[in-house]
């Protein structure tokens, strides 16, 4: 599922080394070009694009969809994007308009769902022939949140250590893109939900997704609030995307066999002292021994959704199609925070970025 990654005229391997490739067209993309605001961070631009190989085609894109990864981005905390000035965004809704020699041609026309590893943001978009989904009249809003998002709750509660009847699970920013999905599915398994919110707004909205105790950490802390409602007993599961101090509140939340999933670190963003900021959020969660992990017959599983796609990319595309078989039985439904044209990207981007907003956001080209 993995797009080359396009730096002004050339792409970066996975591996982040430099090759070059020859120019196929010229295009246009919201590319960031330095560490900033939203607003001065990125800026609409001509882009270019490669020729495509045998087994990759090129979508002309109807819409791209945002993650919070594309905030740590643009704040210069995620190790893993390319070099700026260059193209993020992990998703695209458009249509195909080049297929490699390798790719049946009937797929010409079709409107699809495609991952991409960075260049989402691009109105022409590569990918590779086992990345993408044909979509009919889906809208787009739902089928970007079904992509990246829906993928990773799948991947974590369904796949690597899937959610089991009767267990008791925490699911922070549960009224987000992935959270919103997690309730659902944990739901689907039998689970008992613990929703962790930032403002009494979203209350109902977790509730009606079938949330069993809503946790408002606005209110207070919100480990003693699950502590009083557990009793004696303990947590089984915490998906976490927060890590930061949260990560040892957790971890002493769970009980023997507990799992805490760690996908993503959005307590670092907003630092303001950088790499004092980035000690203070390490400072913060602690050292974990894995004898101690023995010990305790507890387990810490680390998910990073774009080292998967890189390495056991057929995980993706087969999470992918499961996500979409429920998503049609009508047994999934992801959630639209937003949809704005491409003129307010600025909007959307600080709509994400600022922690308010449910669901998936999605940005639509002119």
């Amino acid at each position: 599922m993995v797009l080359k990654i396009i730096h002004q005229q050339s792409g970066l391997c996975s591996n982040n080394e430099v090759v070059q490739y020859p120019i196929k067209m010229k295009t246009e993309a919201i590319v960031l070009v330095k560490k900033a605001k939203p607003a001065q961070a990125f800026e609409r631009r001509e882009w270019s694009i490669p020729t495509i190989n045998a087994d990759q085609v090129i979508i002309e894109s109807e819409a791209f969809g945002l993650n919070y990864a594309d905030v740590m981005a643009s704040q210069g905390l995620y190790r893993e994007a390319p070099p700026m000035p260059s193209v993020i965004g992990y998703e695209v809704v458009g249509k195909v308009v080049e297929v490699g020699s390798n790719i049946d041609a009937s797929w010409l026309g079709k409107r699809v769902l495609a991952f991409c590893r960075f260049g989402g943001y691009s109105k022409h978009v590569i990918t590779e022939n086992f990345a993408f989904v044909a979509l009919d009249n889906i809208p787009a809003g739902e089928a970007l949140a079904l992509c990246t998002q829906g993928v990773t709750a799948y991947y974590m509660s369904q796949y690597l250590a899937p959610v089991r009847k009767n267990e008791r699970v925490l699911i922070h920013a549960a009224a987000g893109g992935v959270g919103s999905l997690l309730i659902q599915l944990c739901k689907m398994n039998g689970a008992e939900v613990y929703a962790k919110i930032g403002s009494s707004k979203k209350a109902e909205f977790v509730k009606k997704l079938g949330a069993d105790h809503v946790i408002d950490y606005s209110k207070s802390d919100y480990a003693e609030q699950i502590s009083k409602i557990l009793g004696v007993e303990r947590l089984d599961v915490s998906f976490n995307p927060v890590a930061g101090d949260t990560f040892k509140k957790d971890f002493k939340l769970l009980g023997s066999g507990g799992r805490l999933m760690l996908f993503g670190g959005s307590q670092m963003s907003g630092g303001k002292y950088g790499i004092f900021s980035t000690l203070n959020f390490l400072r913060k969660m602690g050292l974990i021994l894995p004898i101690g992990l023995m010990m305790r017959s507890k387990n810490t599983l680390g998910i990073n959704m774009l080292k998967i796609a890189d390495n056991k990319p057929m995980i993706m595309f087969d999470c992918l199609n499961a996500v979409f078989q429920l998503y049609r039985q009508g047994k999934l439904k992801p959630e639209v925070g937003g949809s704005f044209p491409v003129t307010d990207f600025t909007k959307a981007f600080e709509s994400l970025e600022s922690g308010k907003s449910v669901g998936k956001i999605g940005v639509y080209w002119d």
